[in-house]
C-alpha cells in the first residue's frame, strides 16, 4: 500500500465516524412498523402486532393497508366485532381488493348476517373469480340454507382455485355433502375426476374406494384403497380394507398379504382375527390358532367391534366359555346395553353354556332395547 494512501484512509474513517445518520422519515418509520406488526402477527404475537399497527396509525392514519391488517389480527383472536369494524373500513378505503370483501363476508357469515355476507362474498368473486376463500364461504352459506347443489358447486370451484395443500379438504367438503344426500353415483364421478385432475390425497382416494365398493366395483376399490394407504403410511385401516375386499373376491393370498401390511403399521387384534378366518377357510387350524394367540396378546379392550369379532372367533375355535366372558363384560357396558343384537348373541351363548344369570341379564337388556322383541333365548 502506498505511504500516501494509509493517512487518507484514516482520515476518511474519522470523517465517517463523525457523520450522523440521515433522519428517518415518517413514511419509512411507518413502513418499518407495518413490517414489524406483520411479522408479529405471523408469529402469533397478536397484542404486540396491534401495538405496532397502532403506532403506525399515528404516523400514517390513512394508510389503506391498516384496517385490513388490524382486521386480520382481530379475526385470528376471535374478536369478530372488532374485525368486522376494521374490514368495513377496509372495503371503503380499498374497494378493489377482493380479499377485503372476502374477509368481510366471512365475518358477516360468522355473525349470522347471511344476506350481507352473500353480497360481500359475491363482490369478492366478481373482483377475483379465483378467490377460493370466498368460494368456500359461499358454499358454506348455501349449505346452511339447504341448497346442496350450490354448495357442492362452490366447494368444487374453491378446490379448483385453491393452492395444492388446500384442494383436498375442499373437494372432500363437496363429496361429504353428496354422501350425506346418498348421491353415491355423483360421489364416485367427482372423486374420480378429482383424482384424474391431480387431487390425490388419502382422503380422496378413500372416498373413491368407498364409492367403488357401493357400486360393486371391488377390484377398482382395492386399488383405490392401496393408493390411499401408500399416501397415509401410518393408517393401518386402509390395508385392512384391501384385505377385506380380497377376502370377498376369494383371493386369500392377496388378502393375507394386505392384512400383513396392516400389521406392519400397527399390531391389532381385529386383523389377526381376519387372518385366522382365512386360515380356517383354508383348513389350516394350526395357523388360525396362532393368529388367535396373537389376537389375544394385542387386544386393546377398548374397541367393541374388535371384542365381538374376537368372541366369535373363540366360539368357532371351541373356546366358548372364553367367548362368553368377553360378551358378558361387553354387553354390560353402558354404551352397549341398547344393542339388542349384542344382547341376543350373549343370551344365546349363555343358554348354550347354561349360565342362567348371564342369560337373564342379557334377555332383560335385549327386551328393554327392542320393545318389539317377543322372545329371548
Amino acid at each position: 500500500m502506498s505511504p500516501r494512501v494509509l493517512p487518507l484512509l484514516v482520515l476518511l474513517a474519522a470523517v465517517a465516524c463523525t457523520e450522523s445518520p440521515p433522519p428517518v422519515s415518517d413514511k419509512d418509520h411507518a413502513e418499518g412498523l407495518y413490517l414489524k406488526g406483520t411479522a408479529e402477527y405471523l408469529q402469533g404475537r397478536f397484542e404486540e402486532s396491534l401495538k405496532s399497527f397502532d403506532a403506525m396509525k399515528q404516523l400514517l392514519p390513512n394508510d389503506p393497508r391498516l384496517p385490513a391488517a388490524r382486521g386480520e389480527v382481530y379475526l385470528s383472536m376471535g374478536r369478530l366485532n372488532e374485525a368486522l369494524a376494521e374490514f368495513e373500513v377496509a372495503v371503503q378505503q380499498d374497494p378493489r381488493r377482493s380479499t377485503n370483501w372476502s374477509r368481510l363476508g366471512f365475518i358477516q357469515s360468522q355473525l349470522g348476517r347471511i344476506p350481507e355476507a352473500q353480497s360481500s362474498l359475491r363482490k369478492a368473486i366478481a373482483l377475483y373469480p379465483h378467490d377460493f376463500n370466498a368460494l368456500e364461504s359461499l358454499g358454506e352459506l348455501h349449505l346452511k340454507k339447504g341448497e346442496h347443489d350450490e354448495a357442492v358447486n362452490h366447494f368444487t370451484l374453491a378446490a379448483g382455485a385453491a393452492p395444492r395443500e388446500a384442494k383436498s379438504a375442499l373437494i372432500m367438503r363437496a363429496l361429504d355433502v353428496l354422501a350425506e344426500q346418498k348421491r353415491h353415483d355423483e360421489v364416485l364421478a367427482r372423486a374420480q375426476k378429482a383424482v384424474d385432475t391431480g387431487i390425490r390425497s388419502p382422503e380422496v382416494y378413500t372416498a373413491l374406494g368407498d364409492a367403488l365398493v357401493r357400486s360393486g366395483k371391488l377390484p377398482e376399490a382395492a386399488n383405490a384403497y392401496k393408493e390411499a394407504a401408500s399416501r397415509a403410511p401410518r393408517d393401518p385401516t386402509l390395508w385392512e380394507l384391501v384385505g377385506e375386499i380380497h377376502t370377498r373376491l376369494d383371493k386369500p393370498g392377496d388378502a393375507i398379504a394386505a392384512y400383513k401390511e396392516s400389521l406392519r403399521v400397527k399390531d391389532r387384534a381385529i386383523v389377526h382375527v381376519a387372518l385366522a378366518r382365512i386360515h380356517l377357510a383354508m383348513s389350516n387350524r394350526a395357523a388360525a390358532e396362532d393368529e388367535l394367540k396373537a389376537a389375544l396378546e394385542s387386544v386393546s379392550g377398548q374397541d367393541a367391534r374388535e371384542l365381538r369379532e374376537l368372541a366369535e372367533l373363540l366360539t368357532v375355535l371351541g373356546r366358548k366359555p372364553d367367548a362368553l366372558r368377553i360378551l358378558t363384560s361387553l354387553s354390560a357396558e353402558p354404551e352397549q346395553v341398547k344393542d339388542a343384537e349384542l344382547q341376543l348373541t350373549t343370551a344365546r351363548l349363555a343358554r348354550e353354556l347354561k349360565d342362567t344369570a348371564t342369560l337373564q341379564a342379557a334377555c332383560a337388556r335385549a327386551t328393554a332395547a327392542d320393545a318389539s322383541l317377543k322372545k329371548c333365548p
